[in-house]
């Protein structure tokens, strides 16, 4: 993202040590979201015929993810109450239509597998650490996550073992899905009354400016954009034309979240 300049941010940048709070995107943030999904659909892609018109989701990871991507995000508009899980496997149903792989029993079965999959997903290597360093910094953690409750639970006790944070807040509890404004509502409201913190004292670290950085800049929340190399789930926009636009503005940008700790030491001379 060198040739990317940071956007004007949607509140005036200060000090990390002035927030209390540290909102996470927990799928493409700290979970490898893109990973775990494009293997998951591999049984699936496999049976796509090179001489069809949908190789290029077979050949190309890149192009699985987006597509994934667009169709996961018109599920979430269209059943907005409909539980993460049930919405993989929904969404694993519509890509073989799309694929024109017919549907029966090994495919409905697979797309099962699919949707109880999330827990399996791997955290990124720096995850783990990362977030102990913020704990151990004074901060607050609180996922607001496109999940259900359910498959959060398996996420927090595999790969993000060790990670204690201090509220979760799901799609599950909230009704909707991000980029719904509701979401960020709901942060802003709950985070008041369960951590005392008003909104200038949240920092929202996120990889997906469609999920995350879109909106938390119409709620004027400040943000941190994590932006990990090749990630292309989230911002099927396009980088440069949602930054072209003025769509965001992040008042940070790292390549990991361990990047981001270590500037926050950094500041706090503890590094």
């Amino acid at each position: 993202m060198e040739d990317l300049a940071l956007p004007e941010p949607t509140v005036p940048r200060k000090p990390f040590s002035s927030f209390k709070v540290i909102s996470y995107d927990i799928y493409g943030t700290l979970i490898d979201w893109e990973t775990g999904v494009v293997k998951g659909l591999q049984p699936l892609v496999s049976r796509i015929p090179q001489d069809s018109a949908a190789a290029i989701y077979r050949d190309s990871r890149l192009a699985l993810a987006a597509k994934y991507n667009e169709i996961e995000a018109l599920l979430q508009t269209e059943q907005p109450s409909l539980l993460y899980n049930s919405l993989l496997e929904q969404a694993y149903l519509r890509l073989a239509t799309q694929f024109s792989i017919p549907v029966d029993d090994t495919i409905r079965s697979e797309a099962t597998v699919f949707g109880s999959s999330i827990g399996s997903w791997p955290a990124f290597p720096d995850t783990v650490s990362a977030c102990q360093r913020l704990i151990r910094a004074g901060y607050k953690l609180i996922p607001v996550s496109n999940v259900d409750r359910e498959s959060f639970s398996h996420t927090q006790a595999g790969p993000l073992a060790g990670v204690d944070f201090f509220k979760v807040y799901t799609a599950q509890d909230i009704g909707s899905y991000k980029p719904d404004l509701r979401n960020f509502e709901y942060l802003l409201n709950h985070a008041k009354t369960d951590a005392g913190v008003e909104k200038d004292e949240i920092l929202h670290v996120a990889q997906s400016l469609f999920h995350d950085h879109v909106p938390a800049k119409k709620v004027g929340l400040s943000s941190v954009w994590i932006a990990r190399k090749g990630a292309g789930m989230g911002n099927a926009d396009g980088v440069k034309e949602v930054h072209d636009r003025g769509e965001v503005g992040y008042g940070w940008r790292f390549a990991t979240l361990g990047e981001f700790a270590d500037e926050v030491e950094k500041e706090r001379g503890t590094l």
